[in-house]
Formats: structure tokens, sequence, C-alpha cells
């Protein structure tokens, strides 16, 4: 934050008790005349000291379903004539000449129903606080700007910080709307999983849009810089029972789709269901969202990062279990060995590993080099092992892990053998030759012997015929550690044998 904080006052720092709170007769409320148009020069004479003719809105909000302030909010939250009625342009990070900030000074300083930050990074900043308290913030001491202030009749107090600073440190990491994102908004469309997006546009105020595979980059290409992003599942065709469910005190957050498609959404209070249930008697769809956070439910959410992908929003929203799923996930990378704990072995061959809250999977093939029946033959549930990690997939949101991977390949081993000749035992009989064990272990590797290398005639091998079970002398060929693939020879193993 820039260094040098004034906080600008019609109050006498004199008329304080000593808790700090204002005693004076000054009205707390803007008098919409000149002590209004004093403060508003006062900022200016700030930002000229500073050097700045252009600042940026940050986290710009509107008023709420309740309304705080010393004065009533008005139609238009005072931004009509200083943006278009969808407010577009009033957005985070939208850059406005000086003359349209100190618009909206007026408009904080009168509470008419917007509020914002206006910064420009670093070097300057205003606040406007309760009871019309301004704070202004320069990278300069701005001596002129405090003269200029005292002439105007103001008070300005140099501080440390300003009261209104955000501490933007919070723990947990803001999942942005990357292009990971979207892959995974897409195949959650594609899936049934997902359907609605809700988008936060500024504080207190959201557009709804329905998402198909086909809508999904239209809905993106339109949506406000730096917004917002709620990921929801589909509304509810049965409209007559979310009206009943409603709770018997409100409010609520009622979001109904309309015949023509439009999605809307609207803050209900008991009082309004009749009107409410008259609005929507011809909605196809709609659901009922409660205001507390820990009784909402989306799927996953997001921030919308600027076009150079940098997420310079400071606005966070509420952690889903997917978007701490997804913090986790950006931690990992493939060849990292993870510690976990066993916490299932399924019949189809899958098991579960809880590698420190999120659960990660291991597929047959990459428990072990060795053949086995099932993954309990390998590992036990409550074991903890350690395995590689192998994929993260952002999209699906799944890890897998190769307990395999940690230990060598025997069959390598196996390779530096070739040419030797063992004793092994026919473990199949096929039409194409029989497959030997040449390992003194159960779960020994098995090489096959083609017919023409078991049989010097292979037309009349009846009546010699190779069962299962028998011991047979067999010479190592060609070991294929990729393919898991053994040659041998039985003919080649005989002392009079093939060359």
């Amino acid at each position: 934050m820039p260094p040098f904080v004034h906080r600008i006052t019609k109050y006498d720092p004199a008329d304080r008790d000593e808790h700090g709170g204002y005693v004076g007769a000054e009205d707390t409320t803007s008098d919409h005349g000149p002590v209004e148009a004093a403060c508003l020069q006062a900022v200016a004479a700030f930002a000229e000291d500073t050097g700045v003719d252009r600042l940026a809105v940050r986290e710009p909000g509107i008023s709420g379903p309740v309304h705080f302030g010393r004065e009533p909010a008005v139609d238009g939250f005072g931004l009509a004539g200083l943006f278009p009625s969808d407010l577009s342009g009033f957005h985070d990070g939208a850059e406005v000449p000086l003359a349209l900030g100190l618009e909206l000074v007026r408009v904080m300083l009168r509470d008419n129903g917007a509020w914002c930050r206006l910064a420009v990074e670093d070097r300057f900043e205003v606040q406007v606080g309760w009871d019309q308290y301004v704070y202004v913030s320069s990278d300069r001491p701005c001596e002129r700007a405090v003269a200029r202030t005292r002439a105007l009749g103001l008070f300005p107090e140099r501080l440390e910080a300003s009261p209104h600073d955000a501490d933007f440190d919070e723990p947990g990491v803001q999942r942005p709307a990357d292009e990971d994102f979207w892959n995974r908004l897409r195949w959650s469309v594609g899936t049934g999983e997902a359907a609605m997006l809700e988008e936060g546009y500024l504080h207190n105020a959201s557009r709804w849009h329905r998402l198909t595979e086909d809508t999904l980059d239209a809905v993106r290409a339109r949506l406000t810089p730096r917004a917002q992003l709620t990921v929801w599942p589909g509304l509810s065709t049965d409209v007559g029972a979310v009206l009943a469910s409603l709770p018997d005190e409100g409010p609520v957050e009622f979001v109904w789709e309309d015949r023509d498609g439009t999605v809307s959404g609207a803050l209900v209070h008991e009082s309004e269901y009749r009107e409410l249930a008259a609005r929507v008697a011809d909605a196809r769809a709609a659901t009922a969202l409660p205001l507390a956070a820990d009784e909402r439910h989306p799927l996953f959410t997001a921030v919308l990062p600027d076009d150079d992908g940098v997420l310079r929003a400071r606005w966070r929203t509420e952690a889903t279990p997917s978007d701490r799923d997804w913090a986790f996930l950006k931690t990992l990378r493939r060849g990292q060995v993870r510690t976990g704990t066993v916490t299932a072995t399924a019949d189809f061959g899958v098991t579960f590993v809880d590698i420190g809250g999120f659960t990660a999977i291991i597929n047959l093939p990459e428990l072990s080099w060795r053949r086995f029946d099932h993954p309990s033959d390998i590992v036990a549930v409550g074991q903890e092992i350690s395995a590689e990690v192998i994929d993260v997939d952002m999209t699906r949101e799944r890890v897998s892990l190769s307990l395999k991977a940690l230990r060598p390949d025997p069959l390598v081993s196996l390779a530096r053998r070739t040419g030797r000749v063992v004793t092994g035992t026919v473990t199949k009989v096929v039409p194409f030759g029989v497959f030997v064990r040449v390992e003194e272990r159960e779960d020994g590797f098995e090489g096959l012997v083609r017919t023409a290398e078991l049989y010097e005639d292979p037309a009349g091998h009846h009546e010699h015929a190779v069962r299962a079970g028998d011991p047979l002398v067999v010479k190592i060929l060609h070991v294929d550690p990729l393919r898991r693939r053994i040659a041998l020879s039985h003919l080649q193993a005989l002392p009079h044998g093939k060359p």
C-alpha cells in the first residue's frame, strides 16, 4: 500500500472523546453542498500531487438486501448517468478518468448504494468510510495537497494505515478461471453434472447463465472482467415443489428460468412469496438457495483472471470441496512420491489411497510388476504406502499413482539371464505352444515356448505331449521388459538342440 496515508474529515479532532469517537455538532450525513465539494477538491489535490489522472475501480459493489448506511440508497445506486443501466464499465479493474472517479467518491459520500476503492497500483488510493471519512494514500508526502485540504476547511490527519485496508493474505488459494477451470466446466456440463453458471460481477449483484456444450463458449465471451464464477447443477422442473419448500422465514435467493430461456434471480422474503409465485407461474424450472455460505452447495467456483492470465481481483469465493481438491492438485507433479493410506480395494481392480485428504487411485497394472489375482494380494486396507504420481488430471480432478514405479522391475534382472538354460514348470498348454514359469515362485514370470521350439517333429508331437505341471528344460531366448514377453526354447536347451 502507498506509505503516506491521510484521513480527510470535516470533524475537528478536538471534538473527540477519549475513545476517538466524534462528539461534535457536525451532521454525519452529506450536505450535498460545500462540504461535499471541498472533499472532492481535496481528493483532486492529492491526485494532482501524486501525478495521477486515471484511477482503477477495485472491489466495486452495490447495496444488498440490508442497508446499513446513513442515507437511503437511491434508484440506480447513484450510478445513473455515470454508467449504462446494466452497469457495464463498473467492474473490478475498470479504469476511469479522475473526473469520473471524483463522481464515484460523491456517490459514496452520499451513501447512494454503490461503493468501491479507487486506486493506481502502489501509487495512490482513495477509500470512503463510515460518517464521510475519506482516506487517501499516496506514494508521496503531498504537502501541497495537505495545505489545500486545510484551506478548504477540512482536517487532514496523518495515519499509519487506513482502517479499511483489507487483509488480502487470507489462507488458501483462490481458484482462477483459467483453462483448467474451463476444461473442468466443459467436462462437467458434458456429463450432466453442471448446468448453471452464476456470474458475480459486483458485490451483491449477479447474473445467471444456462450452460450447454454448444453455448459455453458464448457465455464465456460475454462475462464481466474479473467476475466471480459459481457453477451449479441444473434447476428443478418441479417449480411448485420448489415454491412449497421455501422456508417460513427468509430471505432466500430464488432462481428461475422463464419459457423464453431467460434465467433470473431475486432475493425474496416470506412476505413476498405470493407475489413470487405469481411471477414464476409460467417458469419451466427453478431452485431456492439459502444465503448462508455453509448452506449453499455449488459445485465449484473461480474468479476471472485478466487477459494475460494474472489473477488481479482481490475478492475470494467460498471454497467448495472441488476448489480445495483443485488447490491440492496444483501442488502435485508427475514423478513426485506421496505417502498415503489405502482406504479400499475394489473388485474391478482399482485401489483407493488417501494422500492427505484427497483420494487417489492405483489402477491394476500399477500395483505390481508381477502377476496377482486381486489388489488385496498386494496391499491391505489401512496400510500406509508410498507411491509415485504418474498422472494429474485437472479436468476430472483425478490423481493416478503407481506402486510398482518405486520398485525395480524384476523382468529387467531376468533379461540379464538371456541365453541361460533353466528348468521351469509348464503352466498352460495352448494351440501354438506352452507357457513355462521360469522362476521358482508362485508368481514367477512365464515365457512362451512355441510349438516349433518344443518338438523336433511338430506333426507327431501328440505322442510326447507336454502337460500343465510338467517340468521342462528351456533356454531363455529373449526378454522384452516393455511388452512383458519372454521367448523360450526347449529344443535349444537340449544337448543336441538347434544352434
